[in-house]
């Protein structure tokens, strides 16, 4: 019977959702969804996994199409309904106002949460797989693929580009809007500040002439992450409407197929776009978010505070001119972007997001002794994979290792998984632990044993995964190709176990929020809050 009470009504019925206010609600709804599409994208992995070691469980065609789908589940419905909830949450509780708009904050959850279950259920009912065509040059060869699937898949992706254009429009009224009866703020100076314009003049002031900083660094970090965020929305969303054209038009029997449009001009312009989520998404929200948790578990201010808001300010600009490593082994590409923008700007990231980590790592190690708590842990964590990742991407922008590294498993294993699987989602996951008792109103979790299943096994288990894909890279078996004669099983075999503990570690962690918040509790999350018209944010603990 106690069980029962706790599955219904959570750990001690400590978690009462009808005094949560809007902004608690929305964001734990961001939460809950951004785990069940978590687990969409994690049982797809499992599937292909399997796959990998023997072909025969699937027909090859509906293994593509999960292939397609599965890292823009993971980035559209998973880690962005997550960083997106959290921003709109973290963003007026450090500033101390409320949301601008959180009709306009449901609307981004709406419509993310619909765009990607639309694109998800083209590929997996149409078995729409144009894989890494998803940016052929166009015109396209729709023999290839059902251009109806096409449409359907790429009407998805605009959804939810349009929920994320909502995301930047809320998070920059935010920042400098005057909430009804307050003081007028000085919104060009928040905005100034917050896109971190005083940051570089305080550099070269005395300690005594610098000016007071009007927004912190992480509400800084996160305005700087969505002016590439707003980019890439912009130029996916373009770059939609424009294959839809083509898809929807040859539907209608009018064959587009001889409009010129320039191949490389088109790959370059795409690249440019969907590296953004990378270098501003994961990159620059990373920094901000490694800096916020630093403060918060240590309770001290970051360590060279002005060096990382400048810091942060360079990686924006470094974000915008390194989309060509990704072209580094398309032989139409200019040589001079290769080396410029391919090699040497890349490397620079490695600076930048170095400068992050240690910056990060000495505020922690000032106010030892710490208590190894969940948020620490998982942050230490979220550390390690980027501090794996990141010189592995690094090494895959040499011209001369891109040739042996470029369309093999190293790029997704030691790279891509890692630092997204790692990297990123240890990150996330140690915002959420800390960000856990303040959304919920104080609610207890549940088993700190889950939670110590759930960092073993995902921290194992993401940097497995990710070394014997790179292991087998490394002999040569590259990506999107079926191996029927099983010579890379044994790598396979390793990484799907290694898929396995991060299947246990995500099983744990759900397990354990249900049972924090009760099933009861979870459900009226998603119900109206009696506090809407009072639009109010939480206190600060």
């Amino acid at each position: 019977m106690k069980f029962i009470d706790i599955f219904l009504n959570g750990e001690g019925g400590l978690f009462k959702p009808k005094t949560l206010t809007p902004a608690q609600k929305l964001v734990l709804r961001f939460v809950v969804v951004s785990l069940v599409y978590y687990f969409f994208a994690l049982f797809e992995g499992m599937i292909m996994r399997v796959f990998q070691v023997d072909p025969s469980f699937m027909p090859a065609e509906q293994y593509f199409g999960i292939l397609t789908a599965h890292p823009l589940v993971g980035i559209f419905g998973s880690t962005y309904s997550l960083v997106f909830g959290a921003f709109l949450f973290l963003v007026p509780f450090l500033m101390k106002k409320p949301l601008w708009s959180i009709k306009l904050g449901n609307w981004t959850f709406i419509l993310i949460t619909a765009g990607t279950m639309v694109f998800w259920l083209a590929g997996f009912l149409t078995e729409y797989a144009p894989l890494y065509t998803l940016y052929w040059p166009l015109p396209a060869d729709f023999t290839q693929f059902d251009p109806l699937g096409g449409a359907i898949f790429i009407t998805g992706i605009a959804i939810v580009m349009v929920g994320t254009v909502f995301f930047v429009i809320n998070i920059f009224k935010t920042i400098s809007y005057t909430p009804e009866g307050w003081e007028k703020q000085p919104s060009k100076a928040l905005l100034a500040s917050a896109l971190g314009l005083d940051a570089f003049t305080n550099l070269f002031k005395k300690k005594e002439k610098q000016k007071e900083h009007l927004i912190s660094l992480p509400v800084a970090a996160v305005a700087r992450g969505t002016v590439d965020v707003a980019l890439n929305a912009g130029i996916i969303l373009f770059t939609g409407v424009l294959i839809l054209v083509y898809m929807v038009s040859y539907l209608m029997g009018i064959d587009l197929k001889h409009t010129a449009i320039d191949a490389l001009l088109y790959k370059n312009w795409f690249w440019w776009g969907l590296d953004l989520i990378a270098d501003g998404l994961v990159l620059i929200f990373v920094a901000g978010t490694w800096y916020l948790l630093a403060m918060l578990i240590t309770g001290k201010k970051l360590f060279m505070q002005n060096i990382a808001r400048a810091a942060l300010l360079v990686e924006l600009v470094v974000s915008w001119t390194v989309w060509s490593h990704h072209l580094m082994s398309d032989q139409a590409q200019p040589g001079i972007l290769k080396i410029l923008s391919g090699e040497l700007v890349t490397a620079f990231e490695l600076i930048t997001q170095g400068l992050a980590f240690f910056i990060t790592l000495v505020t922690l190690w000032s106010a030892r002794p710490l208590k190894m708590t969940n948020p620490l842990k998982f942050l230490l964590g979220g550390l390690l994979g980027f501090g794996l990742a990141v010189p592995a991407g690094i090494m895959q922008a040499d011209i001369g290792l891109n040739r042996i590294l470029h369309n093999t498993q190293w790029i997704i294993g030691p790279h891509v998984h890692v630092a997204v699987l790692v990297g990123l989602t240890m990150t996330l996951y140690s915002a959420v632990y800390i960000l856990f008792p303040i959304v919920t109103n104080g609610a207890k979790l549940y088993s700190q044993k889950l939670a110590n299943v759930h960092f073993w096994c995902h921290l194992v288990g993401g940097i497995g995964m990710g070394a014997f894909m790179g292991m087998a890279g490394l002999h040569g078996m590259l990506r999107r190709t079926i191996y029927y004669n099983g010579e890379f099983n044994l790598y396979m075999v390793l990484a799907a176990l290694s898929g396995c503990l991060l299947f246990i570690a995500f099983l744990a962690f759900f397990y354990n929020i249900v049972m924090s918040l009760g099933l009861n509790g979870v459900l009226q999350i998603f119900t109206p809050s009696k506090l809407d018209a009072k639009n109010t944010v939480p206190a600060e603990s």
